[in-house]
């Protein structure tokens, strides 16, 4: 109660230790200018109540704005100047929005949470323990007292929350058009037809393929194998043998399209989005919701449903919408058409670069580049660094927060990765120079922890330990990795809020470095056991080489026209956790399974016959289970314990858990609510 009491106190300089007292802003044109609520469910969740917040309800409905194109923070907005324009000269948009709030918003801790969507979909209930989209679960987020708000900011998705984003035209009101690339990849049945308006969301300028190609090849670094254009046609063959109805939004390859083959397509489209008004739309919705100066000068500002409960904001995001908050912080976009700050507080998750938010023919749903798939997809550029770095290969010199940091609006900001990040994305330049040889500094407002041996998709926290041991991804040779994350992130989330409100440092850095040994090249991991075949583990890493997209792309802000394909150049070092005896990582947030594990968790997996047999399954993670006897490893050739000489009794392995739980509980990396989940699961385990 004492922690929400100082909560209610207006937002200080004492308070924050990052905002001077607000003042009254000067008066601005650009805003939200109309909320419709298309839907109030209240109470939310059946009417079930969360402890002293109580109940919440849920407001569903469309936000309309505005924004200035001559703006200097919009200005960044690659084609804004090319958007059509009101009779005020302003760029309009509008955008599905959901608020869950408490009833009673006296109760509440005045704090948004702001959940990215990643492509249209909420990702911020996973939070909840057990909960979902529509399912509460332990309630954990509502109990907190947060208020949540997602809205719209991608146009090329067609379900979930998005937005409606005007087309770019030629200044003498003709189309743009560009060549494009897209890349397709089957992991389930073969087709005959690809739909190339989900993604990419551009038609081909005709239905013609003349000029336009399509390759294919079994491995990321094979030679393309160019298809004739007699075999393939923008034609759809769903319901019509090839070469099918004529079609500009689809593809269709007489024969089918295969489970073993990367398909890459290159074409002239046209009518390109101007995606990045996303992240002017987002800011000032989120400066709408806080009470921020709204709509000087176009008449009077709508009502604002959270009226004057909010005081703080955090921005998450996992994975697509991570990449995008860090897109979003590195474009300035933390600072409100006000100038004041919006997001005090920033968790871009599983996210260890950028991406395609701000370029012309900008595909948001594509990967910035894994081992396999989508390789060369832009936002793995420089600087991948939070704080000034120089990058001599790209020729470089820069940070991620430059610009909030010139505006003094930067936030807070707790950056979580998984094992996955470091295998398929990059992860170790965040931290170490190109060469692989010096470890950087981290800015004081940055935190990153690295989740040892998680995968991108994690795993259940109620299932711990599985009670069956997790599938066989589709197309990969190990089983899924189940190791989850969530209850680490659910403390850090905790310890963010009392470092935005209280000023009360979080718990250190924990990710592995060139320092400590516990980060090295990849050629020096040693797997002790991998029952798979036709792999190699420097071939599942994701090598990043310098890419020249051309000379109207901006390397630095990830934005511009590119040329396609672009222009590979020199390698980067390739580093990633060094691992243990049992090959499991050895430095980060080690949680439970890490220090009493029952297998080896990886980030990596491995894709088997039929898919691209020896390539990375490059989101999904592996778990190798100990062997449950000695007689049993030595006889498979595998050289870790068995769970029988790890853990002679039951008691045994449940001491080891509960004193690991505890030992986080006090680092503040695990909630004790959490801890004692942890330790009533090993308490009912079968173990060993």
């Amino acid at each position: 109660m004492e922690e929400r009491a100082l909560l209610r106190h207006p937002r200080c300089t004492a308070a924050l230790g990052l905002l001077t007292v607000v003042g009254v802003a000067a008066p601005v044109d650009a805003r939200i200018t109309e909320i419709t609520i298309t839907t109030t469910t209240s109470p939310a969740f059946a009417g079930q109540s969360f402890g002293q917040v109580g109940q919440y309800e849920q407001l569903d409905g469309t936000a309309f704005g505005e924004i200035d194109p001559q703006d200097p923070l919009n200005t960044v907005i690659q084609d804004i100047e090319l958007a059509s324009r009101n009779s005020r000269g302003m760029v309009e948009y509008s955008m599905d929005f959901s608020i869950l709030k408490p009833i009673d918003t006296s109760r509440g801790n005045r704090t948004i949470l702001f959940d990215v969507v990643n492509r249209g979909n909420k990702s911020s209930p996973s939070l909840n323990i057990g909960g979902g989209a529509t399912t509460a679960g332990d309630g954990f987020l509502e109990s907190e007292g947060y208020t949540l708000v997602w809205s719209g900011w991608e146009g090329d998705i067609t379900t979930g929350i998005k937005i409606n984003l005007p087309i770019a035209t030629n200044k003498d009101g003709s189309e743009i058009t560009s060549p494009v690339r897209a890349e397709y990849i089957f992991n389930n049945a073969a087709a005959s037809t690809v739909d190339v308006t989900a993604p990419p969301a551009y038609s081909a300028v005709s239905s013609s393929n003349a000029g336009a190609t399509l390759t294919r090849r079994v491995h990321q670094d094979d030679a393309k194998e160019l298809i004739d254009n007699s075999q393939w046609a923008f034609a759809d063959c769903s319901a019509t043998p090839f070469p099918g109805t004529p079609n500009p939004t689809k593809v269709c390859f007489n024969g089918g399209f295969d489970t073993n083959h990367s398909y890459e397509l290159v074409y002239t489209a046209k009518n390109p989005t101007v995606t990045g008004i996303g992240f002017a739309a987002t800011r000032d919705f989120n400066s709408f919701l806080r009470g921020h100066g709204q709509n000087g000068g176009t008449g009077a500002a709508p009502a604002n449903p959270l009226g004057n409960s909010i005081d703080y904001a955090i921005i998450y995001g996992s994975s697509q919408s991570g990449r995008w908050i860090r897109t979003f912080l590195e474009l300035g976009f933390n600072e409100g058409e006000d100038r004041d700050r919006v997001f005090e507080g920033a968790i871009p998750h599983k996210a260890s670069n950028r991406g395609a938010f701000n370029i012309r023919f900008a595909q948001p749903t594509r990967l910035s580049g894994t081992q396999h798939t989508e390789k060369q997809f832009p936002g793995q550029e420089s600087p991948q660094t939070w704080g000034n770095t120089l990058d001599p290969i790209a020729g470089i010199f820069a940070g991620q927060l430059d610009r909030c940091r010139k505006s003094d609006t930067c936030p807070r900001i707790t950056a979580t990765e998984t094992d996955t990040e470091y295998w398929q994305a990059l992860m170790a330049l965040n931290t170490t120079d190109a060469t692989g040889t010096r470890d950087f500094n981290i800015p004081s407002n940055v935190r990153i922890y690295h989740f040892a041996g998680t995968q991108h998709g994690g795993g259940d926290p109620l299932n711990q330990p599985p009670t069956v041991l997790p599938s066989v991804p589709n197309n990969c040779q190990l089983l899924s990795n189940s190791n989850p994350f969530i209850p680490a992130q659910r403390a850090l989330l905790v310890a963010l809020q009392q470092w935005i409100t209280h000023s009360k440092e979080p718990p250190p850095n924990l990710y592995p470095t060139l320092r400590r040994g516990s980060l090295v090249p990849v050629t020096q991991i040693k797997i002790p056991y991998i029952p798979a075949v036709n792999f190699t583990v420097p071939g599942l890493y994701a090598q990043r080489f310098h890419l020249d997209r051309g000379p109207d792309f901006d390397e630095r802000d990830v934005s511009g026209v590119m040329q396609e394909p672009p222009l590979v150049g020199a390698p980067y070092a390739a580093l990633g956790p060094q691992v243990d005896a049992d090959g499991n990582d050895i430095d980060g947030l080690r949680n439970t399974n890490m220090q009493v594990p029952l297998g080896t968790y990886t980030g990596w997996n491995i894709r088997k016959a039929g898919f691209s047999e020896g390539d990375s399954c490059d989101l999904t993670g592996g778990f190798i289970p100990f062997f449950k006897t000695k007689a049993d490893r030595i006889a498979a050739g595998d050289p870790r314990l068995s769970l029988a000489e790890r853990y002679p009794s039951h008691a045994a392995y449940v001491d080891k858990v509960t004193a690991a739980a505890n030992q986080l509980v006090r680092q503040r990396l695990l909630l004790k609510q959490d801890a004692e989940l942890i330790i009533s699961q090993a308490q009912a385990a079968a173990v060993p």
